[in-house]
């Protein structure tokens, strides 16, 4: 594994998401070479922007994870102790029974590390949500004994797993997410097979998530898919359902890796080039909610990596109200170009 630590244990400058926010607003975006996020949906008439149907409810269960990933937006690692509580996990059930979403999408850091994580995905799949998601980093189920046997607990709940693999082969893996992370990857890969994941006549659904692990955006999702199917099926006999194309965001460690590369003004460059007026109809913030570990709600993931909370009276999931949420502006910064990209990117992947 890499041995880097997280922004914050590094007490980093960019660990501040103020300091990122900083960063995004100043340069060749304060200079009028490259215009706003707002300018720029202005122009295609969606600003401001609204959410439309709720549909999917996001969790951030906590930060700690077992990899420390270069290319993290949430900054992830062993030394995050940003854990969400059982109190919080109780209102978030109350609003997960409530809601009219019909997803329920489970994140970290690990997701499975946070110490009442069973507990609270047996009381969640009794709330009859549509498709439960779980993001695993397919590492954390070889980390120790006692994850050996997620792959029949999420069976047993009918998880719908989605796993990180940056590539089907193991140089561009391990460079990414550190030594050794491939052959863990493909071995719970197999693991997940084994139990019915991605099988024939399953219901279980393995889907696969893929950045790319430099400062380029992804290319066509569709034609990856069928290389990654024919790649992992001819070389390790492991099947899945589909692969997400995600966008790296210019947020967090992937932000820090672009300056220090020196390729920050050039990928910023690529995606407002990119910007696609057809993908922004179905960006994530429009039909999710984010929720970190503390409770707070924010209109996506990367918001919430930005402290960005929703503009709404309602803020923390003490006192949610879906109407109040629905009738909201989105917030929005120059980061949100990464969604608006080519075919576009959300945590569904292409969102055209």
């Amino acid at each position: 594994m890499m041995s880097l630590k997280s922004l914050k244990a590094r007490e980093d400058d960019l660990s501040s998401p103020q300091r990122q926010l900083e960063l995004l607003s100043e340069g060749i975006f304060e200079e009028g070479e490259l215009p706003t996020f707002k300018d720029k949906i202005a122009e295609s008439g969606h600003f401001p922007l609204k959410p439309k149907k709720l549909e999917i409810l996001q969790l951030n269960l906590g930060y700690m994870c077992n990899q420390v990933c270069s290319h993290c937006h949430v900054d992830a690692g062993p030394d995050r102790k940003e854990i969400m509580t059982k109190e919080t996990m109780l209102l978030c059930l109350e609003v997960i029974k409530n809601t009219g979403a019909h997803t329920l999408d489970l994140t970290g850091g690990a997701p499975e590390m946070n110490p009442n994580f069973r507990w609270f995905v047996e009381e969640a799949s009794k709330a009859g949500i549509k498709d439960f998601i779980v993001r695993s980093n397919l590492t954390i189920i070889l980390a120790n004994k006692k994850f050996h046997d997620l792959p029949n607990f999420f069976k047993k709940h009918n998880v719908h797993v989605v796993s990180s693999l940056p590539f089907y082969k193991r140089e561009k893996t391990d460079k990414q997410r550190g030594n050794g992370v491939f052959d863990k990857s493909i071995k719970a890969l197999q693991l997940l097979n084994e139990v019915g994941y991605a099988q024939p006549d399953s219901a279980l659904k393995l889907d696969l998530v893929y950045n790319p692990s430099g400062a380029f955006l992804p290319t066509n999702q569709a034609a990856m898919e069928h290389d990654f199917k024919k790649a992992l099926k001819e070389d390790f006999n492991i099947d899945f359902n589909n692969l997400f194309a995600i966008t790296n965001l210019p947020i967090s460690r992937f932000l820090e890796y672009l300056i220090a590369s020196e390729n920050y003004e050039d990928y910023m460059y690529s995606l407002v080039d990119a910007y696609n007026p057809a993908a922004v109809e179905n960006v994530m913030c429009t039909n999710t909610i984010s929720i970190s570990w503390d409770g707070w709600l924010y209109d996506c993931d990367f918001n919430q990596m930005l402290d960005l909370k929703v503009n709404s009276k309602v803020k923390h999931i003490n006192e949610y109200n879906e109407d109040l949420l629905n009738d909201r502006n989105i917030i929005i910064s120059q980061h949100c170009y990464g969604c608006t990209a080519g075919a576009g990117s959300s945590c569904q992947g292409s969102t055209i």
